[in-house]
């Protein structure tokens, strides 16, 4: 009796395992969101790219930004190495018209455009122009020098990893026991 009701449970079982259709076997496919990770892509690290950087620059100002693909300081270094050279020009051209008249004096002759102006303070006004001409020589080697050195700086600082893990954000707390806002920031690093 015991087996007898063990072989119709188990072909009552077995009955319904093997009885599946057709339409209960299809394969159903699930569709998978997939996020494309917040991280970027790791760059691989190019240790001469700081110094090439800096030989572009030296040879053509801007061409080591353009090399960072910071082309928006381009015209800054133009337009400061400009400057230098305009007003180079304008003094050197200056420091001329005053010693050419200081020279038409020291000859005897009382025709120049500084008539009003004695010869010591022509001498100044030389002096005065030959110190401009100096400092706006200083001021185009400074940016053409700023301009090596920043290529190079932004070089090197493309190559370190900047990332969400380090992250400076204000804060709103609530305390609790006085039911009072307290304000902050908070600094917050992730590890790996």
């Amino acid at each position: 009796m015991k087996s007898n009701l063990l072989n119709i449970f188990f072909l009552i079982f077995a009955s319904s395992v093997f009885a599946q259709t057709a339409d209960s076997l299809s394969v159903q496919k699930e569709k998978v969101i997939v996020v494309k990770d917040s991280l970027e892509p790791k760059v691989e690290y190019n240790p001469l790219a700081p110094a090439k950087a800096a030989f572009y620059s030296a040879v053509i100002p801007g061409l080591g930004q353009a090399y960072n693909k910071k082309y928006w300081k381009i015209p800054i270094i133009y337009a400061g190495m400009a400057a230098g050279v305009y007003f180079y020009k304008q003094q050197d051209d200056d420091y001329n018209r005053f010693r050419d008249a200081y020279k038409r004096r020291l000859a005897g002759y009382t025709d120049d455009e500084f008539q009003g102006i004695s010869n010591d303070r022509l001498i100044n006004a030389q002096k005065s122009a030959q110190r401009n001409k100096s400092y706006s020589i200083i001021v185009t080697l400074g940016f053409y020098l700023l301009n090596v050195i920043d290529a190079n700086v932004d070089a090197h600082l493309q190559q370190y990893e900047v990332s969400e893990d380090l992250s400076l954000q204000p804060s709103l707390n609530y305390n609790q026991f006085n039911a009072k806002p307290q304000y902050g920031m908070s600094l917050t690093y992730r590890f790996k």
